[in-house]
């Protein structure tokens, strides 16, 4: 066994395991934590296929941004996870078959001839790097799935600026502006009020005499 091959075997095992904790571990921080394990172990097979690319990529996408946002969104929530859990079981069976869906998929893409290499994508393709073939194919055979996408992504952000933009009568917020233009005169008003006293000695006229009568207990 070769060195390539041992390290395939070593990566693959600790990226099925951790899978597996993912999803079998009781707290949801350790479940966190284990698909961030998963996803460095991803890298490093990324790295063993020669695509230091798509492994930075999702070392500093996933596990350096969507993975600490769902590490502090899991850790300021309070989850009830005998919810969650309740009828996992029961429900295992789809798991397992969307699961062989996935896998018969990746199977018949990448039995395919055109995915057993990248000599077919141009010339001279076969003597450039990853990095290179990555963006000749972004910017000539996929440009406009690439602009499609970007297009759809533009779409979501501003329905979700759009969805979280609402006004609330409830909040309470200050205008600056109003603030800077009020006169000194306007900070300060003096009211004339009558004391308690001459307020109960001088009744309304629809409740004359209702100060002086006493409080009726129930």
């Amino acid at each position: 066994m070769s060195t390539h091959t041992a390290l395939f075997a070593l990566f693959a095992g600790i990226l099925l395991l951790a899978a597996i904790r993912v999803i079998t571990s009781r707290n949801p921080v350790h479940a966190v934590l284990f698909l961030v394990l998963a996803f460095f172990s991803a890298a490093c097979l990324w790295m063993l296929l020669q695509a230091e690319f798509l492994a930075i990529v999702l070392v500093l996408v996933y596990v350096g941004a969507v993975m600490v946002l769902f590490l502090f969104v899991v850790m300021m929530l309070d989850i009830n996870t005998k919810r969650l859990r309740a009828g996992m079981l029961k429900h295992l069976w789809v798991g397992v078959l969307v699961a062989a869906l996935i896998v018969l998929q990746m199977w018949l893409v990448l039995s395919q001839p055109r995915w057993q290499g990248m000599r077919q994508a141009g010339p001279g393709i076969d003597h450039a790097n990853n990095i290179e073939v990555l963006g000749r194919l972004t910017f000539t055979e996929y440009v406009f799935p690439l602009q499609i996408a970007g297009a759809l992504l533009l779409v979501a952000i501003i329905a979700a600026i759009a969805l979280t933009l609402r006004g609330r009568k409830d909040s309470k917020h200050q205008d600056p502006s109003a603030q800077v233009k009020v006169r000194p005169d306007q900070r300060l008003r003096l009211v004339d009020m009558a004391s308690d006293e001459a307020a109960r000695q001088t009744p309304d006229a629809g409740g004359a005499g209702m100060a002086d009568k006493p409080a009726e207990t129930r």
